[in-house]
């Protein structure tokens, strides 16, 4: 039996999209699948060292380990017009970023990267994703940029919207704005990637057509949040375009690094490279 090490973070989506996998829901033809929980930027490091064979990753960071990597065509988490969100303690304009200090959950994060985009010019500090909005709340930042749950509750502690990058995102180009994929080392060859890649499939599948378990299963990576909030986490970041990337999805991928080769923020041009 041939084991396969995957690597995803304890989100509840990510742990929605590998519960079929994960409970041995499925049959996977002598593949033994091996499943290590981190946090994501801790994942986007690993990946540089090439640490597992599939791994969530940031598509920013993949423009650092494509040589190592190809992307699969599903798994991804991908807003259409919406995504990470900027929020701050007292109401502030988007005009106004250049002159702020924000709080970002790494910098190699796609929500990062899409930041950069909309506005170079205001420091950062990277903190913890789950510490963002303590920090803005205790006004130690000026604005904290919301990846995962704290994008649904910020009214509800009392912050206020500067930004929706994935608004922005799609105003500018028409697509939709892509957050994370699953990658898979490009070591493992051709025959079982492909192969690899359709029992990750089968797992989406398997829990968009078994949602009630899958959700029961997730709610324990769901940081305390209500089954109301993680059911709204997951129906955000799991959808027809984590099944498929589609043609959209892809050239919403290759036009964000593009666009930050374009802009100096990534120092060399990406080739993406999809396992068919």
């Amino acid at each position: 039996m041939r084991t396969i090490t995957v690597a995803h973070s304890p989100d509840s989506d990510d742990a929605f999209m590998f519960y079929g996998l994960a409970t041995n829901k499925l049959e996977t033809d002598g593949l033994k699948f091996e499943h290590t929980l981190k946090d994501i930027q801790s994942l986007n490091e690993d990946a540089k060292n090439g640490v597992y064979d599939v791994t969530a990753v940031s598509f920013h960071a993949y423009a650092y380990i494509s040589d190592k990597y190809a992307l699969l065509p599903h798994g991804a988490s991908i807003g259409d017009k919406y995504g990470p969100i900027l929020v701050s303690r007292e109401p502030r304009k988007p005009e106004e970023i250049g002159g702020m200090k924000i709080a970002v959950p790494g910098e190699l994060t796609s929500a990062f990267l899409a930041m950069r985009l909309y506005n170079k010019d205001f420091q950062y500090v990277v903190v913890p994703f789950d510490e963002i909005i303590d920090a803005v709340k205790k006004g130690d930042v000026d604005a904290g940029l919301l990846i995962h749950e704290g994008q649904l509750f910020y009214k509800q502690v009392g912050l206020d919207k500067v930004l929706d990058l994935g608004e922005w995102w799609h105003e500018k180009t028409g697509l939709p704005l892509p957050m994370g994929g699953n990658a898979i080392r490009r070591e493992l060859g051709p025959e079982l990637m492909k192969q690899v890649s359709h029992h990750l499939h089968e797992s989406i599948v398997f829990s968009m057509e078994n949602r009630e378990d899958a959700l029961a299963y997730a709610m324990q990576f769901a940081r305390d949040m209500p089954p109301e909030l993680a059911d709204r986490f997951v129906a955000m970041w799991v959808n027809d375009l984590t099944l498929d990337y589609g043609d959209r999805g892809r050239q919403a991928v290759r036009m964000l690094l593009d666009e930050g080769h374009k802009q100096g923020i990534i120092p060399h041009h990406v080739n993406v490279d999809f396992v068919d």
